[in-house]
C-alpha cells in the first residue's frame, strides 16, 4: 500500500480512483466492510482503491475537551489499512486550513483534481467541509457535476444490534473486555511502544517483564492482567500482560504496560514492540507481601498458558 501525507504527495498523472473517506479509527469491522466494497468496485472498473483519512480526530482541533482517545495511532492505522489490500491511503492533516475548506473546494481539490475519483464510498452520516456543511446529498450533487458516483454503505450491526463503532469499542476496552472488542475490530487490540528500563522488580520476582514507554501508541485497556502476545520484529511471543500501577508497590506510575514473555528471557530494551491483548483474566489487586504476589503471578502465568494454547 502506498501512503501519501497530503495531496502534494499524490503523483502527477494519478489514475482514476474509487475512494472512501473517514476517520477509520481502529479499522474495525464496519470500516472493513466499506473497504471490501471499495476494493470490489475498484477491481470491477479497473480503478485504484484509495482511503482518505486524517492525522487526528477532527475534535482534537475543533473541540479538544470533547475529543475521544484514539484507538490507534496514525501509523497503526496505516499498518492495519495495508493489511486490507487497499492500494493507497491519503492522510490529510486536520488543521485550520482543512477545517475551513468549503465542501466544494474539498471535493474539487482532493477528490477530483488529485485522485480523479469515479466512485466515492461514505457512511450515511458523512459530513465534510467547513463546519460540516457538506452532506451526502451535497456530495451526490457534486458527483453529478464532476463525474463520480456516490455509494452510501450501510452500518455493520452484529445480530441487528448496536452498530459497530469506535465509540463502542472504546467502551469495551475501558471495561477490559478485549474479547468483545476484538470481535468488533476484526483484529486483536494492541498497543505499541519502545521497551524501557523499569524498576526490575519482575526480574527480582522471577518474572522479568518488558515495560513499554508511557508514550505508547494505541488505547490501553482497563487495569488488570491479560493473556496476550508480545510482537518483536515480526515474531509473536505468548505473554502475560499487566496493565496498571501495581498497587502492591508505591512507586509505579499509572497505566504501566508490562509483558512477561512465557519461557523466554529476551533482551528487548529499546526495541519497538507491540503488545496484543487476547483475554483479561483478572483485575488489578494489592497483595499483603511478596509471597502472595509471586503465588498469584505463578497462577496468572499458568492461566495465560492455557488460554493461549487454545487460541
Amino acid at each position: 500500500m502506498r501512503a501519501f501525507y497530503g495531496v502534494g504527495e499524490v503523483p502527477d498523472g494519478w489514475g482514476e480512483s474509487a475512494v472512501s473517506i473517514g476517520k477509520f479509527d481502529g479499522v474495525h469491522a464496519g470500516h472493513r466492510a466499506v473497504i471490501r466494497e471499495l476494493i470490489g468496485i475498484a477491481g470491477r472498473d479497473g480503478l485504484t482503491s484509495v482511503i482518505v483519512t486524517f492525522d487526528r480526530h477532527p475534535l482534537a482541533l475543533l473541540s479538544p475537551e470533547d475529543c475521544p482517545t484514539a484507538l490507534v495511532s496514525t501509523q497503526q492505522k496505516l499498518d492495519l489499512l495495508a493489511e486490507t489490500g487497499v492500494d493507497a491511503t491519503l492522510v490529510l492533516a486536520f488543521d485550520e486550513a482543512l477545517s475551513s475548506l468549503p465542501p466544494v473546494d474539498f471535493v474539487e481539490g482532493i477528490l477530483v483534481r488529485s485522485l480523479h475519483a469515479r466512485h466515492v464510498l461514505v457512511g450515511a452520516d458523512f459530513r465534510f467541509g467547513a463546519r460540516g456543511a457538506g452532506t451526502v446529498e451535497t456530495l451526490r450533487t457534486l458527483g453529478e457535476r464532476h463525474g463520480f458516483v456516490v455509494h452510501v454503505i450501510d452500518d455493520v450491526r452484529p445480530d441487528d444490534a448496536r452498530r459497530v463503532s469506535s465509540t463502542w469499542i472504546r467502551e469495551l476496552l475501558d471495561a477490559g473486555d478485549v474479547v468483545a472488542a476484538a470481535n468488533l475490530l476484526g483484529h486483536v487490540p494492541a498497543v505499541r511502544g519502545v521497551v524501557v528500563h523499569g524498576a526490575a522488580r519482575g526480574r527480582q520476582l522471577g518474572y522479568p517483564t518488558a515495560n513499554l514507554s508511557p508514550q505508547s501508541e494505541g488505547l490501553i485497556p482497563a487495569d488488570g492482567v491479560y493473556a496476550g502476545w508480545l510482537v518483536d520484529g515480526g515474531v509473536r511471543y505468548p505473554a502475560a500482560v499487566s496493565v496498571g500501577n501495581n498497587p502492591t508497590f508505591e512507586d509505579v506510575p499509572q497505566k504501566q504496560v508490562e509483558a512477561y514473555v512465557l519461557d523466554e528471557d529476551l533482551d528487548l530494551y529499546d526495541h519497538l514492540v507491540a503488545v496484543e491483548f487476547a483475554e483479561r483474566i483478572r483485575g488489578m489487586a494489592a497483595f499483603s507481601g511478596i509471597e502472595p504476589l509471586v503465588e498469584q503471578i505463578r497462577d496468572d502465568v499458568e492461566r495465560v498458558r492455557g488460554i493461549l494454547a487454545e487460541a
